[in-house]
């Protein structure tokens, strides 16, 4: 069973080695991708079980004879007969068919793999045809869709427009209408505003207006409507005519008030002797208050169209009509009260008076006015028609007798009412409800400073520049030894009770009204008037100090000045201007010249390229010049008291001081050389064997010089104290002084140290100076 077996597997077992010898050639030769393996594999797998070629099926051999093959197949097995064989022909014969049925297989699995590739490919080329076809198919469809889009887009497109522009229609015939809308009110405007029965209590009287306005508004922005100018006029006629109709009610129902309170005036006149302040109160303000509840709406109107300039102009023809009715009730009131101030009271407590009583006024009239129009009131200019006349009646009132007014004193007191009071206090604490009142009380106040202004330079002119003094005014130093109260060193003189006493009546004049004008006039004008005033002090000064001198002394001039210099500089330096004052002048000096060369044929007359033109010839120099008052007065301040200074130095060591001159002298001459042969043997000879400086010469102009600071000097620091109450100013004045005389002592100490033995030093007996400055010190 065994042998049987295994010569049944012989011939598959002999096609398997065949086959896979022929597979490990190939391998060899041609060497497959592990994707081509892993395909053969699958190929493999997939054929594992196949049958027997069709040739050697049992049933093309079951006609043969006994000896052929028997092969079926079940399962992975080959079953077949195998015959007897029984020599080499039947051997090879039967080799040759296995050999052929085994190659016949093989090529039928090829055949077999080649014929369904074809048919693959068949089926392939079929449907690449079927493909083009129905990409054709899809071509033509397509541009068939875009042609039926096209069209729908276009359609569309145009059903769109079509929309569009019924849209636009529309809206164009509605704008159309709405334009026609303004013209077409016209005839409404005029069939209502020329009705008799249309006023302005009528409630469709301002609604219309309000149309109006509009209408008027439209045509205006909308000039290039064919007729537009026409139906502008047409409409601004009607618009005229609204508002004339508005003014006419306004201005009745105002004349309606004033009648009210005129009649209610009169009534309570007819029974009283006068009309009492509460009375024209109620009467002027309460009663016409009134009026305002019937034009309130009216003015409410015209305020809120007060921007275009047709309302502005009828409101402001509003604030007219009102102020005319308010002034013909309180014009008369006003002026009896001013009269009657102007009757009883002095020019300060008349403007006092007249101030308050016109700021009463003025503040009920324009609480008033806030009734009638209350977005008006805030502007000042819409009750100036009003406040203007009745502020003229205290303008007329105060200004003759101010312009007639002398007294310094009462024009700046005036002033001071005008400027701090009430300008200051007054309408600076009730603010916009007084503004009315200030254009007046500011005109007044520059009228009373003109007058001022003319009345101080008046007084410069009479009172200081031409002043003449009397006896009794250069009785100086009598005046200053008159018994005073006492005073402490740090007090200054112009703090004590008789401190006026002892100045000269001009410089009192002058710093007194200065004093008083500083806080009356403006800056400008007051640093003018102090040039004016100082220069004319200090000019008068000068002149007393030189009548002084000859009447007492030089000294007592000197020190006159000094005391009145300080003086007066120490009560400007408060002031705060400027006193320096640009002096503007014209200057024709150069004409006369010009004409000269003009004549001389030098200078063409008509030669206007030229500098000698009429033009220029005739055109003056504008010359300026600055003068600085405290400059001035500090120059001439300083150079009096060099003046003193030198005159006191030389009162004391004058001896000295022609001493050193005269020893310089000859110096000077020694060293220059001289031809005079009488005057070198003078010269050459030692300084004191000269005439003027033996020792007994020198001894007596020392002893002199001492004698002056123990006598003479004394004097002077009792003048100085007389004068300079102020105990620093002495010091400040004599320091220079004690400083000439010690240089004069150093200087004659050192020639005599030079030019004399000791024993002469000893016989001349000079003081040192150290004990020297101890005395001069001890003297202040």
């Amino acid at each position: 069973m065994a042998a049987k077996a295994g010569c049944a597997t012989l011939p598959k077992s002999g096609a398997i080695s065949k086959g896979y010898n022929f597979a490990s050639t190939w391998e060899q030769n041609t060497p497959l991708t592990e994707q081509q393996q892993a395909a053969i594999a699958a190929l493999s797998h997939a054929v594992a079980e196949r049958p027997f070629p069709p040739n050697l099926s049992q049933e093309s051999i079951s006609g043969q004879d006994s000896h052929a093959l028997s092969v079926s197949v079940k399962g992975n097995a080959w079953e077949e007969s195998q015959p007897v064989l029984v020599n080499t022909n039947q051997f090879y014969k039967w080799f040759s068919d296995l050999e052929s049925a085994m190659k016949s297989e093989t090529e039928e699995k090829y055949q077999h793999y080649v014929s369904t590739l074809m048919e693959h490919i068949q089926t392939c080329d079929d449907i690449l045809q079927w493909v083009e076809v129905t990409l054709d198919l899809f071509n033509d469809l397509q541009l068939q869709h875009q042609a039926v889009a096209t069209k729908t887009k276009t359609l569309h497109d145009a059903c769109d427009r079509l929309l569009i522009e019924k849209q636009r229609l529309i809206e164009f015939a509605e704008a159309l209408r709405n334009k026609l809308n303004y013209f077409d009110e016209l005839e409404n405007f005029a069939t209502n505003f020329y009705s008799p029965n249309m006023n302005v209590g009528n409630g469709n009287f301002f609604p219309l207006l309000k149309r109006l306005d509009e209408c008027i508004s439209y045509v205006e922005s909308n000039p290039q409507y064919a007729e537009s100018s026409v139906y502008l006029v047409k409409f601004q006629q009607l618009q005229s005519r609204v508002l004339g109709m508005i003014r006419s009610h306004v201005l009745s129902v105002l004349k309606s008030a004033s009648s009210q309170v005129q009649a209610v005036v009169r009534n309570s006149s007819s029974s009283k002797a006068a009309v009492s302040e509460g009375v024209e109160a109620s009467a002027i303000y309460v009663r016409f208050k009134a009026a305002a509840s019937e034009l309130k709406p009216v003015l409410e109107e015209l305020e809120g169209r007060s921007s275009r300039k047709e309302y502005a102009q009828i409101l402001a023809e509003c604030h007219r009509l009102y102020c005319e009715q308010r002034l013909s009730l309180v014009r008369g009131i006003v002026h009896q009260r001013i009269s009657e101030f102007a009757k009883k009271e002095v020019l300060p407590s008349l403007t006092r008076s007249g101030c308050a009583y016109l700021m009463q006024v003025c503040q009920l009239e324009h609480q008033l006015f806030d009734h009638f129009f209350p977005s008006s009131s805030e502007d000042v200019s819409s009750l100036a028609q009003l406040m203007d006349p009745l502020c003229t009646y205290l303008y007329d009132t105060l200004r003759p007798k101010f312009i007639h007014e002398t007294n310094l004193d009462f024009l700046c007191e005036l002033v001071d009412i005008l400027k701090v009071e009430v300008l200051g206090e007054q309408l600076n604490r009730r603010g916009e409800s007084l503004a009315g009142l200030r254009p007046t009380l500011e005109r007044i106040l520059a009228d009373v400073h003109e007058r001022l202004t003319f009345r101080a330079r008046t007084h410069i002119h009479d009172e200081i520049a031409n002043y003449i003094p009397s006896n009794e005014d250069l009785d100086y130093p009598v005046k200053l030894e008159q018994p005073a109260e006492p005073i402490s060193e740090n007090t200054s003189a112009d703090e004590t009770p008789d401190a006026f006493k002892t100045w000269y009546p001009p410089l009192e004049k002058t710093l007194s009204c200065l004093s008083k004008l500083y806080r009356c006039l403006e800056p400008a004008v007051f640093a003018g008037l102090a040039q004016v005033f100082n220069g004319a002090s200090f000019y008068l000064l000068q002149k007393a100090s030189k009548l002084i001198a000859r009447k007492s002394s030089p000294m007592d001039g000197q020190l006159f000045l000094i005391k009145h210099l300080l003086i007066l500089r120490e009560q400007i330096a408060p002031f705060d201007i400027e006193f320096s004052v640009t002096h503007k002048e014209l200057d024709f000096s150069h004409l006369l010249e010009h004409l000269r060369r003009i004549l001389r044929g030098q200078a063409s007359l008509f030669d206007w390229s030229k500098s000698t033109s009429l033009a220029r010839t005739l055109s003056p120099r504008v010359l300026e010049s600055q003068i600085d008052a405290k400059k001035e007065l500090e120059k001439g301040l300083k150079t009096t008291c060099e003046e003193f200074i030198m005159s006191v130095t030389k009162l004391v060591v004058d001896p000295m001081l022609s001493f050193a001159t005269k020893v310089t002298a000859v110096k000077v001459a020694l060293s220059s050389g001289g031809q005079n042969q009488k005057l070198d043997s003078v010269m050459s000879k030692p300084l004191k064997d000269q005439a003027f400086a033996t020792p007994d010469k020198v001894a007596e102009l020392v002893q002199k010089v001492n004698a002056s600071i123990q006598k003479e000097l004394p004097m002077v620091i009792a003048k100085m104290k007389l004068y300079l109450q102020n105990p620093p100013t002495r010091t400040i004045l004599f320091k220079p002084i004690k400083t000439n005389i010690l240089e004069a002592h150093v200087q004659v100490q050192s020639l005599i140290k030079s030019e004399y033995s000791p024993e002469e030093i000893q016989s001349i007996n000079m003081v040192s100076s150290h004990d020297l400055q101890a005395q001069l010190d001890h003297l202040v």
